[in-house]
C-alpha cells in the first residue's frame, strides 16, 4: 500500500549573505514546521559528512541556515546541495526520534522547581501528575537557540503546555528545567528567563572547554529521570 503521508510544504531556498544558504518553511512559529526544519538540518548534516565545503546546519523555528565556504564552493552549488538534501528530509520529519538518547536526572519541585505547583494548578493536576507526565515522555531536540546550548525540546505532553510567565525572572539557575508553550528545556547557564521552572538537574549541558560545547544537538532524544 502506498505511503500517503503529507510531506508538508517545500522550503524556500535562497542565498543568505555571501557564505550561507537559508531554507525557510514559513514565517510563523508552528510545531509542524519546526519538525520539518529539524528534519532538513538532519539531512544536511548526514549528507555533508566529510565535506570541507558545507558547515553544520543551524535549525530554528521554521528555517535552517546552512553555512558554506565561499572559497571552495559557489552559492549556486551550495543551494543545489541544500535543495537535494530537502528531497531526502521528508521521512525524517515523520519518523520517530532516532538520535542518541540522553537521560537527564531531575529533582522536581521544591526550591529546584518553584513553579511546579502553579503548573499543576493551571491544568487541574497534582504535582506528582506533572512529574509523571513530564518524565514519562521522550523528547526530540528540535533546535538550539535563545542562549548557547539551550535546546528546545519537542514532545511535551499537551496536558502540560503552559504559557511563559508574565514577568521573567532576573536570574534562573543553570540546570533549571522549564516549560514554555509546547516546549520544555534545560537552562544551560545561569541567566534571565521566563519559562515555568519545574525542576533542576546537575548535568552540565554547555561547556565551552569541550570540543562540542553543547551536550544536546538537534535530532537527539531526551528522557528526564526523576532523581531519587
Amino acid at each position: 500500500m502506498a505511503d500517503e503521508r503529507d510531506p508538508g510544504p517545500e522550503p524556500r531556498i535562497s542565498a543568505f549573505g555571501d557564505a550561507a544558504v537559508l531554507a525557510s518553511f514559513g514565517d510563523e512559529p508552528d510545531p509542524a514546521l519546526t519538525e520539518l526544519a529539524a528534519a532538513l538540518a538532519g539531512a544536511v548534516d548526514a549528507e555533508r559528512v566529510g565535506s570541507p565545503t558545507i558547515g553544520r546546519a543551524v535549525p530554528a523555528h521554521a528555517s535552517v541556515v546552512v553555512p558554506f565556504d565561499p572559497l571552495l564552493i559557489d552559492a549556486a552549488d551550495a543551494i543545489a546541495f541544500v535543495t537535494e538534501a530537502a528531497r531526502h528530509a521528508a521521512d525524517r520529519s515523520t519518523a520517530p526520534p532516532t538520535g542518541n538518547l540522553v537521560e537527564i536526572p531531575v529533582r522536581y519541585g521544591s526550591e529546584d522547581g518553584p513553579d511546579l505547583d502553579e503548573v499543576a494548578d493551571a491544568h487541574g493536576l497534582r504535582p506528582d501528575d506533572v512529574v509523571e507526565l513530564h518524565a514519562g515522555a521522550r523528547y526530540r531536540v528540535l533546535f538550539l537557540g535563545f542562549a548557547p546550548g539551550f535546546a528546545y525540546l519537542g514532545g511535551l505532553p499537551p496536558e502540560l503546555a503552559t504559557p511563559r510567565r508574565p514577568s521573567p525572572r532576573e536570574r534562573v539557575p543553570a540546570g533549571s528545567v522549564g516549560i514554555a508553550g509546547a516546549h520544555t528545556g534545560v537552562y544551560p547557564l545561569s541567566m534571565p528567563g521566563g519559562w515555568n521552572l519545574i525542576g533542576r538537574t546537575d548535568v552540565r549541558l554547555f561547556d565551552p572547554s569541550r570540543p562540542d560545547p553543547a551536550a544536546l544537538r538537534p535530532g537527539a532524544t531526551v528522557r528526564f529521570v526523576p532523581a531519587r
